[in-house]
């Protein structure tokens, strides 16, 4: 038994080191050659696996016939252990029963990668399994019409093991970036057409609505609040009129359940347990046609908002204002007049929109009757512009509206709106509507120089006189503080009665009245 394997496996050596000189020889070994050679050894499958490892570790690479051109047996510097199949490279083994199929085949690298990347393939021929043999059978085609491809030299081949890793991990990373790019640009592509068009058509009006909201988005909200806004109802669907009337009458159910439960528990009667649950489970189907029918319609509100758009509110706040009138008018609604839901519906949320304005739009608040007379004013007035060419007077304003002239121009009055003096004046901006203002409790600079000329030439009329004296007519002119005193106060600072105050006071004001002292002053009296 050992004799017939030592045998078996000089055989081996023998087909193996033939094989390697035919390889030198040649530089290159078909795989015609390598069935032929197997075929006249008469080996069997287990020592042509073992032919074709001792190939593999010697660097031989056995190429399909026809493109034997393209590759030549190459030798690794680098270790002979196994590594990962290369995407480029195929494998295939069969039991050496088929001479034609016995072989392993490795078809050469396409022109585009050195031929040097080949080197660390052929380590794994001898696996019977290769991980990466089914995708490496597209790349056929290509690496025979590379045949006329230039061979790398010997120094290349050497570090071509080396470099492998390195180009198959940059190759991994330019394929995660590029499947990247793809993706993002298709995802980019379908945010560009996700819009609020893609469910609801707006008209011009609507897109205006739209830009004025922008203009807005500065005091409430951004754009993109609004944006959203449109595309969430644009996806539900409109009723017509037999779907309003049903979800009316889901809605009036719903209310009156409600109500009878209340009615008994605050009458304290015992409702039976099938009774309680059948209402509620009623009430709840109330509410969720509700709900219905007010999603269904809030397109009607933002169609209705968009006309007081400009006016001091956010669109935004007017579509808010607005839902709470369409809630109104959900409750209210009768739908056994025979009238279509969004006709009732419209004075609601017309009403409820403009209470809100006349509440929220102003700075200072006026009332809502007020409201109404200044936008009744406001009409007139442009209705008489357009049909005189000109501005009415407040006397042809007055008499279309039945008032007086007066009333009039205190409604005009009301109308105006406060603006802020920190607002910048002109086109550059380096001014402020403060700055043009004047001050009228402010003092000129000529009465500010006059009034210090004064308070000099009084201290040294001030200084002929004792210093009782001084003190006396300072205190009760309030020349120090601009504070008079009466005759008492003074005559407790100074220790004296009232009568001695009065009779330094007279003295001291004949002494001031000498022309040597009143001519300096006489002056300032002009």
């Amino acid at each position: 038994m050992s004799e017939a394997a030592s045998s078996a496996g000089s055989d081996v050596r023998a087909v193996t080191d033939a094989l390697v000189a035919q390889a030198d020889a040649s530089g290159h070994l078909t795989s015609a050659d390598l069935a032929r050679v197997l075929a006249a050894a008469e080996v069997t499958p287990a020592q042509g696996r073992k032919i074709l490892k001792a190939l593999a570790q010697s660097g031989v690479t056995v190429v399909v016939d026809g493109s034997a051109g393209t590759t030549k047996r190459r030798r690794a510097a680098a270790p002979k252990a196994p590594t990962p199949a290369r995407p480029a490279t195929t494998t295939r083994s069969t039991p050496a029963a088929k001479p034609t199929n016995a072989a392993k085949i490795t078809e050469p690298v396409p022109a585009e990668e050195p031929p040097a990347a080949a080197a660390p393939a052929s380590a794994p021929a001898a696996a019977p399994k290769a991980p990466a043999a089914k995708p490496a059978v597209k790349k056929a085609a290509p690496a025979k019409k590379a045949a006329p491809a230039a061979e790398p030299a010997d120094e290349a081949e050497a570090e071509a093991p080396a470099a492998a890793p390195a180009r198959k991990a940059a190759a991994k990373k330019t394929t995660k970036k590029a499947a990247a790019k793809k993706t993002a640009g298709r995802t980019k592509k379908d945010g560009d057409e996700d819009g609020p068009g893609d469910d609801f058509d707006w008209d011009d009006e609507e897109s205006e609505a739209l830009r004025q909201a922008r203009k807005d988005a500065e005091l409430t909200t951004s754009a993109d609040s609004v944006r959203a806004y449109l595309k969430q109802i644009g996806r539900v669907p409109l009723l017509n009129a037999e779907q309003e009337v049903e979800l009316a009458k889901r809605i009036e159910a719903g209310l009156y359940a409600s109500e009878l439960l209340r009615q008994k528990e605050e009458a304290g009667e015992e409702v039976p347990l099938e009774l309680r649950r059948e209402l509620r489970q009623i009430e709840r189907d109330g509410v969720r046609a509700k709900d219905h029918l007010l999603e269904a319609n809030l397109r009607l509100v933002v169609s209705i908002a968009k006309r007081y758009t400009g006016r001091g509110m956010a669109f935004l706040d007017l579509i808010q204002d607005g839902n709470l009138g369409l809630v109104r008018a959900v409750e209210k609604f009768d739908y056994t007049k025979g009238f279509k839901f969004s006709t009732y519906a419209t004075w609601w949320i017309r009403q409820a929109i403009t209470r809100a304005m006349a509440d929220q739009a102003r700075t200072i608040r006026i009332p809502v009757h007020m409201v109404e007379v200044i936008n009744k004013l406001g009409r007139l007035q442009r209705e008489l512009l357009q049909s005189m060419g000109r501005e009415p007077t407040p006397e042809e304003l007055a008499k279309e509206m039945d008032i007086t002239p007066e009333k009039v121009m205190e409604i005009q009055q009301y109308a105006r709106e406060p603006i802020s003096l920190d607002q910048t004046i002109g086109d550059e901006g380096d001014s402020q509507l403060g700055d043009f203002i004047e001050d009228s409790e402010a003092v000129s600079a000529v009465e500010a120089v006059s009034f210090s000329l004064f308070q000099n030439e009084l201290q040294q009329v001030l200084g002929t006189l004792s210093e009782r004296e001084a003190g006396v007519v300072r205190l009760r002119f309030g020349l120090t503080d601009g504070q008079p005193r009466t005759l008492d106060e003074i005559g407790q600072a100074f220790g004296v009665t009232r009568e001695r105050i009065r009779q330094i006071e007279s003295k001291t004001m004949s002494k001031l009245r000498h022309p040597s002292r009143s001519q300096l002053l006489r002056d300032y009296l002009e």
